[in-house]
């Protein structure tokens, strides 16, 4: 019985056998499909063994969070001015505000420039020259939201404007402290360069306290290489937290475009002009009505200024204005002005901060140099003139 069926088994393995051999001789693709269909299952249990991709926040980098936490705040400003009389005043051709197109003369200008809120009532920042002369200034939100802002005041000297919107639900920019920057800080300018929308670009801090650059009157500028083209005038310059610490202001530029040197004015001069100008509607700063030159060894020895044993320092008084502070107190042309108050002043920028400095009305002692012998004088100081706008035909 056994060896029956031990017979039946082999006769049964052998057709198989042969049976296997005939299909895989003639149809073997047969066999290739029974194995395709065994691969998905495969690959499942591969493909579940595996450890989960990481988040995309985790593996990217950049400063994604600094832009997203600033973008919003930064506008787009469009700004309606009546053509001018005559062809217009060219700016110098190095030092440029990227201030944005122009319409053919005889129309309106448009101004396109960029601005910053820095508060959740409406109060932006801007540039004076990208709403200098506009009858009518409009805002448009990264949000596509648009509003008729309100020009609140202006400070020419430091290019310096405030203005007002009425939108609900306003993102408000963290303000930072530019004193606090590095040359080497990462910094991103954000704004609208040439009005093909809000753009981000970054670079470090080139350099602090630029100044006599013959852009504005008080020059203060943080210099980056983040690219500042036309239109990014009043855009926010911010650090790598998204907070502000600049307001871009002028570029560098031969051909009109970035080269990589751009100016901004630090948040810390743009808050306190916007201080004063929501509190008084004006920045009032000191005068003394004086016309100063740099003080030259060669100009000392002439002059016959000091004791000749070590150089003096200060700022030589070219010429007085009549009625002036300065000339009722007895300061003469020829003089040498080396103190104000507590403060040494070696040029005209240092002379011009500190005068400006001081509170209208108030008394100031200032040391004078006169030929070989030192004096001083109390001076009653008084409220620097606005500065006039050049008209279109000069």
């Amino acid at each position: 019985m056994l060896k029956r069926l031990w017979l039946i088994f082999a006769q049964a393995v052998t057709v198989m056998l042969a049976a296997l051999f005939v299909v895989a001789t003639l149809k073997p693709q047969w066999l290739q499909q029974s194995r395709w269909h065994e691969a998905p299952v495969a690959a499942t249990a591969h493909q579940i063994a595996l450890p989960p991709t990481p988040p995309a926040s985790v593996v990217r980098a950049g400063y994604a969070q600094a832009a997203r936490a600033a973008a919003p705040a930064v506008v787009s400003i469009t700004a309606s001015k009546a053509p001018p009389r005559s062809a217009a005043r060219a700016r110098d051709p190095i030092f440029g505000f990227p201030f944005g197109l122009r319409q053919p003369r005889g129309n309106p200008q448009l101004g396109l420039g960029s601005g910053v809120i820095i508060s959740a009532d409406g109060v932006l920042l801007t540039n004076n020259h990208v709403v200098e002369g506009a009858s009518d200034i409009e805002v448009q939100l990264s949000d596509g939201r648009q509003a008729q802002a309100k020009l609140v005041g202006t400070d020419p000297e430091t290019d310096i404007a405030v203005l007002k919107i009425a939108l609900p639900d306003l993102p408000a920019i963290r303000l930072g402290d530019a004193a606090n920057l590095q040359v080497g800080d990462v910094v991103l300018a954000i704004g609208n360069p040439f009005n093909v929308g809000q753009t981000v670009t970054s670079g470090i801090v080139s350099a602090l306290g630029r100044n006599q650059l013959g852009i504005n009157t008080f020059e203060n500028f943080i210099q980056t290489d983040a690219a500042i083209n036309p239109g990014n005038s009043g855009g926010a310059l911010v650090d790598a937290d998204g907070r502000l610490v600049g307001i871009n202001t002028a570029i560098f530029s031969r051909s009109g475009g970035s080269l990589g040197i751009g100016f901004a004015i630090p948040v810390d001069v743009a808050r306190q002009v916007a201080t004063a100008i929501l509190k008084d509607g004006a920045v009032a700063r000191g005068w003394i009505g004086v016309q100063t030159r740099e003080l030259t060894p060669e100009l000392a020895e002439a002059l016959r200024l000091g004791d000749g044993k070590s150089q003096l320092r200060g700022v030589l008084i070219g010429g007085v204005v009549n009625d002036a502070p300065a000339a009722k107190a007895g300061i003469k042309p020829g003089d040498v002005l080396t103190r104000i108050g507590e403060h040494t002043v070696a040029t005209p920028a240092e002379l011009l901060a500190s005068v400006a400095a001081l509170k209208p009305k108030s008394q100031v002692e200032v040391g004078v140099q006169r030929g070989g012998k030192a004096m001083s004088f109390l001076l009653a100081v008084g409220q620097r003139p606005r500065p006039q706008r050049l008209s279109e035909d000069e």
